[in-house]
């Protein structure tokens, strides 16, 4: 492991704090050197040394930071917040044959208010949603066991994602897979404190919580694979 990131320093914090409270502009502007040298630089770092132990158990999800960390700018063109920044740094960790936009993948989010780790599939294309479920019929026992696997549950919580009322059309309500056919995405998410984060440890604590995590993230994304190698030899 890199070894680099020695914890989000207390300018980050405050600087979301206070970004809350002053979501504009000219107040952006007047602090994006506190922003670059006390919140992205260090969240670079973090991020690095996330991935570089990443490679020791899920190596196709190391992901660079320049390409892992979120903008802090909004995209406000259809929400009714038009507030321009978003008040959190968050990096994602996605599988480096699959992209960055709709598979499964590892998250990491920075608040004042809590560090939060997910991973799972939250926006699944309409294409990888019945991939999936498709995938789910066949295999649905080894996925129960492996969202319901007590060390995963104890570090990540219980499987989360909406659910449609009834099975989709094409799907037999009766199947042992349908509780999970019913989902539109599935993940898991914990908030953690963010003091965490001020230090070293935060690092051996995420990836500990990642690991945990790689059986169902690599899960979801093996029929999403499938497909793609499909596709390229049409």
């Amino acid at each position: 492991m890199a070894g680099t990131f020695q914890g989000m320093p207390e300018e980050a914090f405050e600087f979301f704090r206070q970004l809350e409270e002053n979501n504009n502009r000219p107040w952006f502007q007047a602090h994006k050197t506190l922003f670059l040298e006390k919140v992205r630089a260090p969240m670079e770092l973090f991020v690095e040394d996330i991935s570089a132990g990443l490679q020791e158990f899920a190596f196709a999800y190391a992901t660079p930071a320049k390409s892992a960390i979120y903008r802090i700018y909004r995209d406000t063109r259809f929400s009714e917040d038009k507030t321009p920044y978003k008040t959190n740094i968050g990096a994602l960790f996605f599988h480096s044959g699959l992209g960055n936009k709709s598979a499964a993948a590892f998250y990491m989010e920075l608040t004042p208010q809590y560090l939060g780790l997910a991973g799972g599939i939250y926006m699944p294309t309409p294409e990888y949603l019945r991939a999936i479920r498709k995938y789910l019929m066949v295999h649905h026992e080894r996925f129960a066991g492996l969202v319901g696997h007590p060390g995963l549950r104890k570090a990540m919580g219980p499987l989360l994602g909406n659910q449609l009322r009834r099975v989709p059309g094409g799907f037999p309500a009766d199947h042992p897979a349908a509780e999970w056919v019913r989902f539109k995405q599935w993940y898991f998410w914990r908030e953690l404190d963010p003091g965490l984060a001020r230090s070293a440890a935060a690092v051996k604590e995420v990836l500990s919580r990642f690991r945990r995590l790689h059986g169902v993230v690599e899960f979801l994304n093996e029929p999403l694979l499938d497909l793609q190698r499909k596709n390229f030899m049409l």
